[in-house]
């Protein structure tokens, strides 16, 4: 559904991804992790088109994405969740969610897709004319996840969704993941919450220093030895 082939990105003089390739297939979560500074946001940066690729191709559905404008890949159904949720604080919930259907094809549906918001986060439906910063975090980053779907994606990338939340809502957040896929929705994650994602994904792509290094399904990647070690503490 979704290919990077050898996608390289730079920053200037100093590269961030070295021929980054990896599939995200139709109705699966895909785990995208590793430690800070690895390049994951900047792979979803490229995907979304926010940063230019230096070299590789990204394609959707079988189209190549990397020459659109990042509205049209939003278009095309490729929505990226922000790392840190980025809402408008002094908007409403409800005002930060009509933000994400904005596009002509999503403005028509804005209803429908409203609705499955509110079924996904009753909270928000309680709370759609309170100012989006007096929430707390996980509520945040239930609007922005909200926001995302308001958007009709086929494909929702999640960058960090559990950063700075405390442990319980980061197990509800987890939950909400594995309900999007099994809505329907084509979920890429990136974390560095490794156990926690890899336990829910159906394949798991390890980053170290911009390079896919380990690939395999989410429970090869938790029986792994290096992934033990690296990032599990064992």
């Amino acid at each position: 559904m979704l290919e990077l082939r050898d996608v390289a990105v730079d920053y200037g003089d100093v590269r961030a991804l070295w021929g980054a390739s990896l599939t995200v297939e139709k109705g699966a979560i895909v785990a995208l992790v590793g430690a800070n500074g690895a390049g994951k946001s900047t792979t979803l940066k490229a995907i979304s088109r926010i940063i230019p690729l230096s070299g590789g191709s990204i394609h959707f559905e079988g189209e190549p994405i990397h020459t659109l404008a990042s509205h049209q890949v939003v278009a095309r159904g490729v929505v990226q969740v922000p790392e840190g949720r980025r809402l408008f604080p002094k908007m409403t919930v409800l005002e930060n969610l009509m933000v994400g259907s904005h596009l002509p094809a999503a403005r028509q549906k804005r209803a429908e897709a409203l609705e499955r918001v509110y079924a996904f986060f009753p909270k928000l439906k309680e709370r759609a004319h309170q100012l989006a910063g007096t929430l707390s975090g996980g509520e945040q980053q239930m609007v922005a996840i909200g926001r995302g779907l308001m958007a009709q994606p086929k494909v929702l990338m999640l960058d960090e969704p559990s950063l700075g939340l405390a442990p319980i809502v980061v197990k509800e957040v987890f939950a909400i993941v594995r309900r999007l896929r099994d809505e329907g929705i084509t979920v890429l994650l990136v974390e560095q919450n490794t156990a926690q994602s890899l336990a829910i994904a159906d394949r798991g792509y390890v980053m170290e220093n911009g390079r896919i290094t380990l690939s395999g399904t989410g429970q090869q990647l938790l029986e792994n030895e290096h992934v033990k070690k690296a990032y599990l503490g064992a």
